[in-house]
């Protein structure tokens, strides 16, 4: 009986695991071999050139201005997402008032907790598209609110200025929701009692969140920016429907110039494939430094 529950193990496993090694694994191993050569993606020739590729990324400025935006993001987006996030949930699961029944949330926790979700149930393509209308200069609801309080209306994703920020404000958007219902799922499963002990001492919700609510929650958390920084590190499908990377390159992220060079009017399929390779790499190393940087004592509670 045991002897005959291997093979069927084996036949459940082996054709998914054959079709993530053809149409996930292949690729990746593809890209790397493809960054050494000169290839154009559409001829039937592809000479290898070496690091070449590497070296002309050292010199593209278009390239660093592009991984220049990225860092940015990396470092507000999961900041911004994490500390609205961890706001939000500590007012739908602690902010009502307090009374016999403990520590309780605010009226209308089920509500909030839906309409912050929201986004989730949208794909980034609705999202792009319906912040871009949001965002119109002429007929968008932003200026038009504006304009009726009298005050100015920029060009939006069209001044240079404020285009990048635009993007930046509908990532955290996008966001913001998903972490709200993980951190408030995560502070239920939190004991009662705890909360109870600590404001019969007075303490007040801001030391709560920052003296008990967070060193729980600090294996989620640390999940929740390890997410956050490979979305940043990404941002393709709302910068490139949003901006395509303009005005004047003020929005350019690193995939959405690797998507240019690939399928623009070059085609240089081997050069944004070394983009790719580097970003796998960048991607990696933030990955286990954030792992590393977040890496704390476990607490358990019984």
């Amino acid at each position: 009986m045991r002897h005959g529950r291997y093979p069927l193990i084996v036949s459940f496993l082996l054709p998914p695991l054959v079709l993530y090694g053809v149409f996930v694994l292949s690729p990746y191993l593809q890209a790397f071999q493809i960054s050494t050569t000169d290839w154009l993606g559409y001829s039937a020739q592809a000479d290898p050139v070496g690091m070449a590729n590497f070296r002309t990324l050292l010199h593209d400025g278009y390239v660093w201005n592009a991984l220049e935006n990225n860092a940015v993001l990396l470092l507000v987006v999961p900041v911004l997402t994490i500390a609205l996030g961890l706001f939000f949930a500590t007012m739908l699961t602690m902010g009502g008032r307090k009374g016999r029944a403990g520590v309780t949330g605010v009226r209308g926790t089920a509500v909030y907790r839906l309409v912050y979700f929201f986004p989730q149930v949208l794909s980034v393509v609705i999202i792009a598209l319906l912040w871009k209308e949001i965002y119109n200069p002429r007929s968008g609801l932003l200026n038009g609110a504006l304009h009726a309080l009298g005050l100015p209306t920029p060009a939006w994703l069209g001044d240079p200025r404020f285009a990048f920020w635009c993007v930046l404000a509908v990532m955290v958007w996008s966001n913001v929701g998903f972490y709200v219902v993980l951190f408030g799922a995560a502070m239920q499963a939190i004991p009662r009692d705890i909360y109870e002990a600590v404001m019969l001492d007075g303490a007040s919700r801001a030391v709560m969140l920052r003296k008990i609510t967070i060193p729980l929650l600090w294996d989620t958390v640390q999940v929740a920016w390890i997410y956050l920084a490979i979305a940043a590190l990404d941002g393709f499908i709302l910068v490139q429907l949003m901006t395509n990377g303009g005005p004047n390159f003020s929005t350019d992220v690193i995939g959405n110039r690797m998507y240019d060079t690939a399928f623009g009017s070059e085609t240089k399929f081997g050069y944004a494939s070394a983009m790719g390779v580097v970003m796998f790499f960048l991607t990696l190393s933030v990955a286990v430094l954030a792992l590393r940087a977040a890496r704390r004592d476990r607490i358990e509670y019984s």
